[in-house]
């Protein structure tokens, strides 16, 4: 319980009734002694006439939530003793990972009040809520209860899979492996598929002449894209991957948009796998196919601690390289400040570029763009405008030296970068690169 502001002028109204009193002398000086025994007898029936007991507050959340995604939390207190008959405002000790508003508001009922509490997880993991304040005016405003409450809440943020739960991805990927556009592309790919009569306007490179003459009519070879392929998704967990861009830290933008790849890739019929590393590899899992495969791979990536050391490039892709015989498809999502980091990124992916294919990722910040291409109105601004179009400068120059290699670069913003990927791998496919 504390005073509220109307109390406080009250009071100093008081004090200074109660110094002109007392400079005044004579039986005025009792006046100063009355109006504080009034303020205090009103303040005491404030208290009585507010009280609504103790209180229990009950809260409903998602067990699961999406990193990025805004949630709610519904709040309901009920009274034990007594009644509220005003709203009660609530404040909530959020936990590191989550973020929400500082004050919300029950509306009353007619045992309690209850309302919603909006939040956002922008970390992955466990994450706990154990108390609250509850706070509400007394009846003639001049004081405010404030007790504290315990609540037990536990949220779990895991990487975003809406793009997948959505269908977009299934959509997007068996239309062009197994739909419409798949028949345009007969006699393009390496597996063979089935054979079928010779029709106008097919391939004469695809006719089997052998069985054409056991036959006796023309039959043609239809092949498919070749599937069973190696898929792994390797993700710097580094503290350059810790900056958060578009309201995320990048490592969990990088982990959103492998799920999605990794899901189009089990669509595909490929095998995907997962690698981490940061100052030394952390985690490696095997390509594998199906489901199955994808529901681990989602459950270790949810599992990745944010880490704040500096990542060991060469040790890593050293590693990868040598755990992996067979050509595969390495997605690999990292960052790079300085030249000696990009020096020593280029060389190791070009040494593994001679016999996989390499896909590099980098999420782009869209504020460094925008403050390389500000008109300065300062030299200050002028100074930031000239940073920022260096910083671009080097990341256009190292991805170009990448490009020569044979690495495909994707350098787009966070809310492009999984339609992105997806696009380059089912384009990957198609063309047989593998």
């Amino acid at each position: 319980m504390r005073p509220t502001r109307l109390l406080i002028v009250i009071a100093i109204a008081a004090l200074a009734i109660s110094i002109l009193s007392v400079a005044s002398g004579g039986l005025a000086r009792e006046t100063g002694v009355i109006v504080w025994m009034l303020l205090a007898v009103a303040i005491l029936v404030d208290a009585v006439m507010s009280r609504v007991g103790r209180l229990a507050l009950e809260g409903d959340a998602p067990r699961e939530v999406f990193v990025g995604e805004e949630e709610s939390i519904a709040l309901r207190v009920s009274p034990r003793v007594g009644q509220a008959e005003q709203r009660i405002g609530v404040r909530v000790d959020w936990p590191d990972g989550l973020q929400g508003a500082e004050d919300a508001w029950l509306e009353p009922l007619q045992d309690g009040a209850e309302g919603n509490l909006a939040f956002t997880a922008h970390r992955r993991g466990m994450w706990h809520i154990e108390r609250a304040w509850l706070f509400w005016p007394s009846r003639f405003g001049l004081l405010e209860f404030t007790p504290r409450v315990s609540v037990d809440l536990t949220i779990r943020a895991v990487p975003n899979i809406r793009p997948i739960q959505s269908g977009i991805i299934d959509v997007k990927v068996r239309s062009t492996l197994f739909g419409v556009k798949e028949n345009f592309a007969v006699g393009e790919g390496s597996e063979f598929h089935q054979i079928r009569d010779f029709t106008s306007g097919m391939d004469v490179r695809t006719i089997d002449w052998k069985r054409s003459a056991r036959n006796r009519k023309l039959v043609a070879r239809e092949l498919r894209a070749e599937r069973n392929h190696h898929v792994i998704v390797a993700l710097d967990n580094g503290h350059l991957m810790m900056e958060e861009v578009a309201g995320l830290p990048k490592i969990d933008h990088s982990v959103n948009a492998a799920l999605a790849l990794s899901w189009a890739a089990v669509l595909g019929g490929d095998l995907i796998g997962l690698y981490a590393y940061d100052a030394r590899p952390s985690l490696f899992l095997p390509p594998a196919q199906g489901r199955r495969a994808f529901a681990q791979l989602r459950s270790r990536s949810a599992e990745l601690d944010y880490r704040t050391v500096e990542s060991n490039l060469t040790l890593a892709l050293t590693t990868l390289n040598a755990r992996t015989p067979r050509r595969s498809l390495i997605v690999i999502f990292s960052d790079f400040v300085d030249s000696t980091t990009a020096e020593l990124m280029v060389e190791n992916i070009g040494v593994m570029a001679r016999r996989h294919v390499i896909v590099f990722v980098a999420l782009n910040d869209p504020h460094i763009g925008a403050v390389a291409q500000a008109s300065p109105a300062s030299l200050d601004e002028a100074a930031r405008a000239v940073a920022a179009g260096e910083m671009l400068r080097e990341r256009r120059l190292v991805f170009g030296r990448l490009q020569r290699l044979g690495v495909r670069v994707i350098d787009v913003p966070p809310h492009a970068v999984t339609a992105r990927l997806i696009s380059t791998y089912l384009e990957l496919k198609a063309r047989e690169v593998l």
